[in-house]
């Protein structure tokens, strides 16, 4: 889930349906808006958010130092104009990545996973606890738009199955919740879904990379939630 603040309707509007298009939930907030419901969401809510992106606004460079006391997402700001001077400012308060209008969400998302393994050092976590994989990776996966591959072959998936995927593999190791998967899919403000439409989706996606791996890499339990073992 991604949090748009731009103090114009229309521009979160029209981003929020982009990362729709791509299978990636959004919310759009004005600044005013933002401060205020940073400050009161929950620790799910604030964990199910993926990256913030920053239209053009006043004190944009604070509300970035704001952010960052609340969550380590990236944060990626967007320029209507080119200026040496503003990115520099926007950098030194803690924005990870400064974008020029028009660009496309794809180019967000990848931008966005270059900024996590980068934080990350490059590697996929593991949650304490838990075991690293044991047999070599086949399954490869991008986190920027493109369908995953297993033993480099495309394995096409609706948007939904894999954006999950992606969270999962995110979080190897670690057991998440139907409540987190849904909130991260399909956003904290959605309305008219039921959290019940997970189930269906992550049944189908375990029974297609089976088909293809040859086994099932996510443990499902009833009432605990999905993990991704590998």
């Amino acid at each position: 889930m991604y949090c748009l603040v731009d103090a114009r309707d229309s521009v979160n509007a029209g981003y929020a349906a982009s990362f729709d298009r791509e299978g990636v939930s959004a919310f759009g907030l004005s600044p005013e808006e933002f401060t205020g419901w940073l400050q009161t969401a929950s620790r799910g809510d604030l964990d199910a958010v993926q990256g913030f992106l920053l239209g053009d606004f006043e004190d944009r460079a604070r509300c970035a130092g704001i952010i960052r006391k609340h969550s380590r997402a990236p944060i990626i700001a967007l320029a209507d104009q080119r200026s040496l001077e503003q990115t520099l400012v926007l950098f030194d308060a803690g924005i990870d990545d400064v974008l020029p209008k028009p660009v496309h969400v794809r180019e967000i998302l990848a931008r966005s996973e270059a900024i996590w393994r980068r934080v990350n050092g490059g590697v996929l976590p593991v949650a304490p606890g838990a075991e690293a994989p044991a047999r070599p990776e086949r399954l490869r996966v991008f986190f920027d738009g493109r369908d995953p591959e297993v033993d480099g072959e495309p394995l096409p998936l609706p948007r939904r199955e894999r954006h999950i995927l992606e969270y999962l593999v995110r979080n190897r190791g670690r057991r998440l919740t139907k409540a987190q998967v849904f909130n991260v899919i399909y956003g904290v403000y959605s309305n008219g879904v039921e959290e019940s439409v997970v189930e269906g989706h992550v049944s189908k996606l375990r029974k297609k990379l089976s088909q293809r791996l040859g086994y099932d890499p996510i443990e499902a339990k009833r009432y605990m939630g999905y993990v991704y073992v590998g």
